[in-house]
């Protein structure tokens, strides 16, 4: 016999076999309750945490609960056991008997929803509260009871049900059921309908038509044959472009930049896609803690969709600490101080100081020391630009050199489209460096022109994508009248693997030369190539790697070649496993000669956090150097490539 099970806009409670689609989804969705929140917390210690509130319990009653699955597929019954809240809250007490009967009842339903995500349509939920069926229970039960009340979940799954007849109506018959997972034979799972519903929807919308909207989404049981016929009607309405773009919500930031910074323009095709760029686009400003766009329900006179850009201003000023460690390269100490909306079109200022390789040296003089204002104007040269100037002091004291520097840049960066970028300008840079070749001061102008093509959808902790790069710096030495330029180019590529891509396979390659100069001496240490350290090559000391004269001291050199390789494997939601390789080689001439590469191997841990995985990575040499570093352990925040 065949029977109607639902138009997902029905919600009948407590059905056997049949209970609306869009009522088993909602449910599902409540599965799950919310973790206490935290102030912070990072390998199990929490900081900054105030004192815990704890709600106290009405009337407690506590309870047994025998829950029965009634199957063997571990993944159907680990879906019904995680969905019974009477499960996980198992050992505390609830509110009140009738608060235990309403648990109880939820709980039906949730496994009822559960059964439906796993194509299970005539399954049978009992429960009985201390020996009684739910439904024959008074409205206010007493069960008097002075021992926990004993609950009995008993499931009956019933076959898997797969799909038979689809059927897509009006304007989602252009549409092939196939592309939104709906197949003839395919498990029939509630999930698959809703979110082909959905689809359709985004797909209308997406041809330009923002009023779409589904008229039939409606499923069909036959338990003679435990199939499930489908029907997807749509209805697309008119194409219409962008209206009238208002903003609301700003205070300080002019709300004609946040318009124009937007790039949502009157006219322009309507796009969610463009949409939800363009709220990404507001938010990585860093003005605002809440981006949202609204859409108006209906179309103005001239045909056109009006919206408007809600948001809400967070804390423009902001500071900060930061640090990292390696054995390698000892341990780094960072502040900074920030403005994110300095003159009311989040201009940003941001000033900063470093102290790093504490511990390595011998005492203050050996430390590397840096300082820099930084500022940026989105937005400079219309929507897709960004202007950045910059000043940098520094004190550099690794094995190779001694080296101060003052560095004054500016330039200009220039998106070309989503996943495009393109930027020039201008630098000078006065060094004063000690180093194999004696004392030499330097005044150096240079370009910088560089491309960077990133299509990683986690700019964090990538699973898919690539991110690859090309750069020219063209330099005139004043003192000497030296000109060289240097080349570089790298790429890193991400492939995830397995479920939720809990396994991602990363690889970076680089390549870099200098052209240009008689020697090396007329190229400044600062700008000479180096490899060794928790960027680079790990499990070599900090710019170890690298040419040396006959006394072995570090030159530096013209050209070099970096490969990296690591297999990222999640063995929790937040713990990670990443065995890893690393190799590189310096030359002195112009080409890499591959006469010496240094390889280091070795093994990390990951621990995710909202702001990137806490990296901690053991590295050894494997053609370690004479008297050189023997292993090396690297700490920080984010991956290493």
């Amino acid at each position: 016999m065949r029977e109607d099970v639902n138009r997902l806009e029905n919600s009948t409670a407590y059905l056997k076999a049949g209970t609306a689609l869009a009522v088993a989804a909602l449910l599902s969705l409540s599965t799950f309750s919310p973790r206490e929140a935290q102030a912070f917390e990072i390998f199990g210690l929490k900081f900054f945490e105030g004192e815990e509130e704890t709600t106290e319990v009405i009337d407690p009653v506590s309870y047994t609960l025998s829950l029965e699955a009634g199957t063997e597929d571990e993944d159907l019954k680990e879906a019904i056991e995680t969905s019974a809240l009477l499960k996980q809250d198992e050992g505390k007490p609830v509110s009140g008997d009738l608060g235990l009967v309403i648990k109880a009842r939820d709980d039906r339903d949730r496994i009822l929803a559960a059964l439906y995500e796993k194509a299970h349509y005539g399954g049978v939920v009992t429960v009985t509260v201390a020996g009684q069926d739910i439904d024959s229970l008074p409205p206010d039960p007493d069960f008097g009871a002075t021992e926990p009340v004993p609950v009995v979940i008993s499931v009956v799954p019933g076959s898997s049900f797969t799909f038979d007849d689809i059927r897509f109506e009006g304007d989602a018959e252009q549409f092939n059921p196939a592309d939104y997972d709906l197949a003839p034979g395919r498990r029939a799972d509630s999930t698959l309908i809703i979110r082909a519903g959905e689809k359709v929807v985004a797909d209308l919308k997406q041809q330009g038509r923002p009023l779409a909207r589904l008229t039939a989404r409606t499923a069909s049981a036959d338990h003679a044959t435990d199939t499930v016929d489908v029907v997807i009607g749509a209805e697309g309405g008119p194409v219409a472009p962008v209206g009238e773009v208002g903003v609301s919500g700003t205070k300080t930031v002019d709300p004609v930049f946040v318009e124009t910074y937007s790039r949502i323009n009157r006219g322009q095709p309507y796009s969610p896609e463009a949409l939800t760029k363009a709220s990404d686009r507001l938010r990585q400003l860093g003005v605002f803690s809440s981006v949202t766009i609204r859409e108006a329900d209906t179309l103005a006179p001239d045909g056109s969709l009006p919206m408007t850009i809600e948001v809400s201003e967070g804390k423009h000023r902001y500071f900060g600490a930061g640090a990292q460690v390696s054995t390698t390269d000892g341990l780094g100490l960072q502040g900074y101080w920030g403005h994110r909306n300095l003159f009311g079109q989040a201009e940003s200022l941001r000033i900063e100081a470093a102290v790093n390789r504490i511990g390595e040296g011998n005492g203050v003089t050996d430390l590397d020391y840096s300082s820099a204002i930084l500022f940026a104007k989105p937005g400079a040269f219309g929507p897709a630009t960004t202007f950045t100037a910059s000043l940098r002091a520094a004190i550099a004291d690794p094995d190779a050199y001694y080296a101060r520097t003052i560095t004054g840049a500016a330039g200009v960066s220039y998106e070309l489209s989503d996943v495009d970028t393109v930027s020039f300008g201008g630098e000078v840079m006065w060094s004063d460096v000690d180093d194999a070749f004696g004392e030499n001061t330097y005044l150096t102008g240079a370009i910088p022109i560089e491309y960077v093509r990133d299509t990683r959808s986690d700019k964090l902790n990538p699973a898919d994508g690539y991110r690859a790069l090309i750069n020219a710096k063209p330099s005139y030495e004043f003192d000497r009248g030296t000109v060289f330029s240097s080349f570089e180019a790298s790429a890193s590529a991400y492939h995830g693997f397995g479920a939720d891509d809990r396994t991602v396979l990363a690889g970076r390659l680089g390549a870099g030369t200098i052209i240009g100069g008689d020697t090396l001496a007329d190229i400044p240490a600062t700008r000479r190539f180096f490899l060794g350290g928790g960027g680079s090559v790990r499990g070599f000391g900090y710019q170890e790697i690298s040419p040396r004269n006959k006394d072995d001291e570090l030159l530096g050199g013209r050209s070099y070649v970096q490969a990296s390789v690591e297999l990222r494997i999640g063995l929790t939601e937040t713990i990670g496993l990443v065995p890893f390789i690393d190799a590189g080689t310096v030359s002195r001439d112009e080409i890499p000669d591959f006469d010496d590469v240094r390889v280091g191997a070795g093994v990390g841990l990951r621990y995710a956090t909202p702001f990137g995985p806490i990296r901690l990575d053991v590295a050894l040499p494997i053609n370690k150097y004479e008297d050189g570093t023997s292993f090396g352990i690297y700490a920080g925040i984010g991956q290493a490539f």
